[in-house]
């Protein structure tokens, strides 16, 4: 950096400072050896960014977390969600394809998956919403020498259940599922899926052999759904030792026979805590649901305008309600006709309906990836999503009205909603109104509520 800086040649030197600052956040983000090394130099290092003026969050705040391919940015609002506050970019320059935000056992961790063009894939994690985050010696997640595969990607970062607080998932490129025991201090490859025999044959899609989406059964410790594309869903019943591909009833639209038992492109699927054993399933071309945990799929696309899209997004309260938001093609990866419109069903596929109010109607030739899209859990629950064209959307009211948060950011890979618990309690009680069925109003009820309204 400083022989650039001092080069003879005008144009081979940085043109403007906020060059020279990436080059330093780069530098300090490597894999470094330190001057004074820690007794345990495997442990983290800790890495703090210049030149971001963070967010002050409080108790009960929404917090969204927007990962773009230049860095990743936060966003934070009260619970009346009308007003954001919008902290970053982190980690300048860095694709930001994974995010999530840990509030089990007291945390307030954000996790983030960088991923630097020279310096390759960290695992990141900071305790103060972005102030102070943790910088590896070395690579936490990577392939054992024997598996001769290196990693391009972290893909999803998928927290454990609430009685497992140290438990974490993460799917990467290429398709691979690792594991962590202890909080994301180590990581292991989970054998059973990476050796399985099918991998050989599974097909890299447009965007490469990727493991996208991981659903633990809320019901059942060791049954795991994966998707991966393009291979299709595996379960797995024990633990991830052994898995089965589960795609009976979903078409393949570029392999000659149009339902095989796995080479499925599978861009998201999704489940309900009431309900684990439906499922949900946007594929490349297709929509399904199962009712038998993955054992079979039925088609479920009547009514919307394309059965083709990336992302797919479950009701955090309503077993029934699902949102989409379709593009036209797998030619043209756009929304159609450009018209912006989510579609959400509160039938589980039975009917569509398109929610557009206050989304642009014209010359919206927008796209919204399969992590695009999220949800807070307060009620009514907020929706919110980001464009490739780098915008916010949310909705407070269920996808019934939508207001853009914020535009001009780079291209937005994936949105992750969360709300902050400081005390360690839950600021709103779910409303899972589809596992609480409505009580009958017997004669004793009404005369009841007569002499209370009296």
């Amino acid at each position: 950096m400083i022989q650039r800086c001092l080069t003879k040649e005008r144009a081979d030197r940085y043109q403007r400072a906020s060059e020279v600052r990436e080059a330093l956040e780069a530098v300090q983000g490597a894999v470094l050896q330190s001057r004074h090394p820690s007794e345990d130099p495997r442990g983290p290092r800790k890495l703090v960014l210049p030149g971001v003026e963070h967010l002050s969050v409080k108790n009960g705040d929404v917090l969204l977390l927007v990962g773009t391919n230049k860095g990743a940015f936060f966003l934070r609002s009260s619970r009346d969600r009308s007003r954001w506050d919008v902290a970053g970019p982190y980690f300048r320059g860095q694709g930001i394809y994974a995010m999530t935000y840990d509030g089990r056992s007291d945390r307030h961790r954000l996790w983030v998956s960088a991923n630097d063009e020279v310096w390759g894939v960290f695992l990141r994690s900071s305790d103060d919403f972005g102030r102070i985050w943790t910088n590896p010696l070395e690579a936490s997640i990577r392939f054992p020498t024997e598996a001769g595969a290196s990693l391009r990607n972290i893909w999803q970062i998928c927290l454990g259940r609430n009685d497992e607080p140290e438990k974490l998932y993460c799917g990467v490129e290429p398709a691979a599922l690792f594991e962590s025991v202890d909080g994301g201090e180590s990581w292991s490859l989970v054998r059973g899926l990476y050796d399985h025999p099918h991998r050989p044959r599974w097909m890299p899609a447009n965007g490469g052999l990727i493991l996208h989406t991981i659903l633990p059964d809320p019901s059942n410790k060791d049954r795991m759904y994966v998707a991966v594309s393009a291979g299709g869903v595996y379960r797995t019943e024990d633990g991830g030792t052994t898995w089965q591909a589960r795609n009976n009833g979903v078409r393949v639209m570029f392999l000659p026979e149009k339902y095989p038992e796995f080479g499925q492109c599978v861009h998201k699927i999704v489940l309900h805590e009431s309900r684990p054993e439906r499922l949900f399933l946007q594929n490349h071309w297709g929509l399904y649901r199962s009712d038998n945990r993955g054992n079979s799929w039925q088609d479920i696309a009547r009514g919307v305008p394309s059965d083709f899209g990336f992302v797919m997004l479950m009701h955090p309260h309503d077993a029934d309600c699902v949102y989409i938001v379709p593009v036209e093609s797998d030619k043209f990866r756009c929304t159609p006709e450009g018209h912006l419109r989510v579609y959400r069903t509160r039938n589980a596929g039975g009917s569509w309906e398109a929610l557009d109010r206050g989304l642009p109607q014209k010359g919206a030739y927008e796209t919204v990836l399969r992590d695009a899209m999220s949800s807070d859990s307060l009620d009514s629950a907020g929706i919110y999503f980001g464009t490739r064209s780098g915008k916010v959307y949310g909705s407070k009211d269920e996808g019934k009205s939508w207001k853009k948060i914020v535009e001009g950011l780079p291209q937005i890979l994936c949105v992750k909603a969360a709300i902050v618990h400081m005390d360690g309690t839950p600021t709103t009680k779910p409303n899972l109104k589809s596992k609480i069925p409505k009580r009958r109003k017997t004669a004793r009820t009404k005369r009841v509520r007569r002499g209370r309204s009296g």
